[in-house]
């Protein structure tokens, strides 16, 4: 038997896991549901379009509740929190500004585990070659990261820990 990955995430995030896993068992299914009675109203299951949908939108309406419970099932809480760690450090839920040293542009990430991430939101996984580059620097730091754009370097404006 394999054993299950875990999934670092916030308390936040899982608590939003949790809501949506909710909603999908109780609404979502039951919505799906109708659809499928609806649709085999309609006569011959053989050559009935509308029943097609609605039992794929089911199909894929099951696959998303087992996936939400996987994860809720095997998170792993993170908070910002390293004991080996100073505590001005980039670590899991910092937010770190950073000066972009080839174009001097700033910007801004929190360090989130690999479920929160969205880049476009500057959120940044904490396996991410960003987020592992970034982690255990403080303010003032330069340092190098080897991305599949090539090596960027960054200096650490500041750190702030939550």
């Amino acid at each position: 038997m394999a054993i299950p990955s875990r999934y670092r995430m916030s308390t936040e995030r899982l608590e939003a896991l949790k809501e949506e896993l909710t909603y999908l068992e109780t609404v979502r299914e039951k919505e799906v549901a109708e659809q499928i009675k609806e649709a085999r109203s309609f006569g011959d299951l053989s050559e009935n379009s509308e029943y097609d949908e609605a039992k794929a939108e089911q199909g894929k309406l099951y696959s998303k509740i087992a996936e939400l419970k996987d994860l809720i099932e095997n998170v792993e809480l993170v908070d910002n929190v390293e004991e080996d760690l100073p505590k001005d450090s980039v670590t899991l839920g910092s937010v770190v500004d950073v000066v972009d040293l080839e174009d001097n542009s700033e910007e801004s990430f929190e360090i989130v585990g690999s479920q929160e991430a969205n880049p476009r939101e500057g959120r940044i996984s904490d396996d991410s070659p960003l987020g592992k580059g970034l982690h255990g620097h403080r303010a003032g730091d330069v340092v190098t990261i080897e991305a599949p754009a090539g090596m960027l370097q960054f200096r650490i404006i500041s750190v702030t820990n939550k």
